[in-house]
């Protein structure tokens, strides 16, 4: 939020609710959680560390006053260099799907193929939804650089719609075995490893460092 919210003051000084509808307009809720009690929070918080200032205050009618901010020669700075940073590096988001996912062998498989079945569903419109955004823009001549991260989203959801489609196919020919008790299995004791819950408490650090090195006495340990 902090991101955006600096972005949008490098074009010109805005108050928060005209930051909000124009993110709304632009789609970045694609993007980023908008929510306004966020985003006067942010901007609030920026202006603490003088990241942006206010710059007056305008009244229209009975609407409650409306403070304009500005991005300071610091909040420049440090959205560039966060953006820099983000562009150079991965780091781990944590995304909730993935825990889903290894969490899921405690559903029967009939429902974990349904419920697939409906995101699969889903994602299918948004991939429809982000063709025609795209398809629009270009038509449009919309300049690519502003729409690069839709061709992200694109390419990410169509990505994930494969491999679901993968992995349900594979519940439903029974390629990917699902057993429906294996809530029961033992966890990791001693030097009894169950190779199923305590997999990745099987693999350690020094065996996964051999592996990647390509060791294969690594592989046994």
């Amino acid at each position: 939020m902090a991101i955006a919210v600096l972005a949008l003051l490098e074009e010109r000084p805005m108050h928060p609710y005209e930051m909000y509808q124009l993110l709304l307009q632009r789609r970045e809720d694609n993007l980023v959680k908008l929510r306004a009690g966020s985003l006067y929070h942010t901007v609030s918080r920026l202006a603490d560390r003088n990241l942006v200032q206010e710059t007056g205050i305008e009244r229209a009618g009975n609407r409650p006053e409306r403070t304009t901010y500005r991005i300071t020669p610091a909040g420049t700075a440090a959205v560039r260099t966060r953006i820099a940073e983000i562009l150079r590096r991965p780091v781990r988001e944590y995304p909730i799907f993935p825990l889903a996912l290894a969490e899921a062998h405690n559903l029967p498989a009939d429902e974990v193929i349904a419920l697939l079945g409906e995101r699969i569903t889903q994602l299918r419109d948004n991939v429809e939804e982000l063709d025609v955004i795209r398809e629009w823009a270009t038509g449009k001549g919309v300049p690519r650089r502003y729409w690069i991260s839709l061709e992200y989203l694109r390419s990410q959801t169509a990505h994930d719609l494969e491999w679901l489609d993968g992995l349900v196919q594979d519940l439903r020919d029974g390629s990917l075995q699902w057993e429906e008790d294996a809530g029961a299995a033992p966890c990791l004791s001693g030097e009894a490893r169950d190779l199923g819950h305590d997999w990745g408490a099987a693999l350690t650090a020094e065996t996964l460092d051999a592996l990647r090195k390509g060791d294969t006495v690594g592989q046994n340990g």
